[in-house]
């Protein structure tokens, strides 16, 4: 191989000649021809979808525009603007199927709502009313593609050929994405929707920390009306009759970290009442230092009538824990276990307290080694666990094997592992937004309120089913309530099998 110095300016300008050669050569050739044939044909179905891929038809009292566009990820998705989305990923096609609810009919409503013949009727016609209105999508949506396609390439290619092929590529993409939607599609995905909107009047951005704090009466009456808002939407719309009817389940709020918010109480009691939970759980950080003027800050679970289960975070102090045994209606568990709504918890406060710059606090071995000693006795008992409560994962990490739900907090974002051992590990965001510290984010995403309803069969007292509840953070009102239905509820715990893990998404340590 020649060195670059043997190289002298005549062969680098002849070598640089030969590549250009080369390249108009490649350029003029019928791979890229047709290479860019391709890509103005899929561009042009794109287009042609995007301007005018829609439809409009009449379901019901209302008139429902239906269009499809290509995505990464697909999913269905219910517009109902301006409350909000309900989401479904029913296919794993590039492909978004939406219905906006555009325009209702107030004649016929009213119709409805007064004379119970007309809705039996109008519920009969509906079904084929839908079926219509995905057939004519379907049409249009072919034609439409083909045709933006064809107009594309003749634009610019300006040869008929050329533009035939491109409405043939069009064609041809979106008939294998509609084949593949059709093979992959899943009906059971309806049981699991996302939804997500802006459903109350936002209060105004707020600057600092200081004038949030002033105004927490009216941010909490405004969380407050988002939270009981999204739940009653989110009911209505969703066909979800197992949690619904079923007396044998037992529903359980689940929060952390709420770290001395006062907005987190309006969020909670709304929750409660919404859902009609019948238990709270609190993994931890219910304080931001421990301290004794925040000890009335505990007095708010008297309020909320139903149990309130809760471990100490490494935020509270033994004060903290104090405050809250006071209340009558809590269950504190420092290394022992309670039957809640026949539920067995066990639970046992974070040894380490870290305000108190006084004292040398254990290490992250320490604690993983106390929560083997907590494991160890759980399992050699004759009392069966349902669930475990604590603050920390590392000192909950030996229970996998050993009961099958463990519940914790600590990381301020939410994220779920289902281990091979079969126990599945949910580790809740902050309730409290991270706390007073949150108010003042400098983040253009604030921290959001995080909080789930969990679903536990009452007999065998395994979790079903949760509905994660994300709130945005100081000054945004969205919202999203997305419910994840477990596959295996039943299975064996502490059998090494094939597990399936829903990705954990990383957090800040609390």
């Amino acid at each position: 191989m020649l060195s670059w110095e043997a190289i002298n300016r005549h062969d680098l300008r002849e070598t640089l000649q030969r590549a250009r050669a080369a390249f108009a050569r490649v350029r003029e050739g019928r791979a890229w021809r047709w290479g860019c044939v391709v890509v103005a044909g899929l561009l042009g179905g794109w287009l042609g979808l995007a301007l005018a891929g829609q439809v409009v038809t009449p379901i019901g009292p209302a008139d429902v525009t239906f269009s499809l566009s290509p995505q990464l990820n697909g999913e269905t998705v219910v517009d109902v603007a301006p409350l909000g989305q309900l989401a479904f990923e029913t296919h794993a096609a590039p492909l978004r199927v939406e219905a906006a609810i555009t325009d209702i009919r107030l004649s016929a409503a009213q119709e409805m709502f007064t004379d119970p013949g007309a809705i039996n009727s109008m519920a009969a016609g509906i079904g084929q009313d839908l079926r219509d209105g995905v057939v004519a999508l379907v049409v249009r949506s072919l034609l439409t593609a083909v045709l933006g396609a064809f107009l594309v390439a003749l634009v610019l290619f300006r040869s008929l050929r050329r533009a035939l092929a491109g409405g043939a590529v069009s064609l041809g993409a979106l008939v294998v994405a509609g084949a593949v939607a059709a093979a992959t599609f899943n009906p059971g995905a309806i049981a699991e929707p996302r939804y997500a909107g802006l459903i109350a009047g936002a209060p105004q951005v707020v600057g600092g920390a200081e004038e949030v704090v002033g105004r927490f009466g009216q941010y909490q009456e405004q969380l407050a009306g988002l939270v009981g808002n999204v739940s009653m939407i989110y009911e209505a719309t969703s066909e979800l009759p197992v949690y619904e009817d079923d007396e044998s389940v037992v529903r359980v709020l689940h929060v952390s970290d709420i770290q001395l918010n006062p907005a987190s109480w309006s969020i909670i009691s709304s929750l409660r009442e919404q859902y009609g939970v019948d238990a709270i759980v609190d993994s931890g950080d219910l304080t931001d230092r421990g301290s004794p003027a925040e000890d009335t800050f505990a007095d708010e679970i008297a309020d909320l009538d139903v149990p309130y289960v809760w471990v100490k975070g490494r935020h509270d102090s033994m004060g903290t824990q104090r405050a809250v045994e006071s209340q009558p209606n809590a269950v504190v568990l420092d290394g022992d276990t309670a039957e809640v709504e026949g539920l067995t918890f066990y639970g046992s406060g974070d040894p380490r307290y870290t305000p108190d710059e006084t004292r040398l606090d254990p290490g992250e071995s320490e604690i993983a080694a106390q929560g083997a000693e907590e494991a160890e006795r759980v399992a050699d008992g004759s009392e069966g666990v349902d669930v475990t409560l604590m603050h920390s994962r590392t000192q909950a990490e030996a229970f996998d094997g050993v009961v099958p739900l463990v519940l914790t907090g600590d990381e301020h974002t939410r994220a779920t592992e289902l281990t091979d051992l079969g126990t599945r590990f949910l580790v809740q965001g902050s309730t409290g937004g991270a706390g007073l510290s949150g108010l003042d984010h400098d983040s253009d995403r604030p921290i959001p309120y995080q909080a789930s309803v969990l679903y536990f069969d009452g007999e065998s007292g395994r979790l079903q089913a949760r509905d994660d509840i994300d709130l945005g953070g100081v000054g945004l009102t969205s919202a999203q309530v997305e419910r994840k239905i477990e596959a295996e509820p039943d299975a064996p715990v502490g059998e090494s099998e094939d597990a399936t893990d829903e990705p954990a998404e990383e957090g800040s340590p609390g």
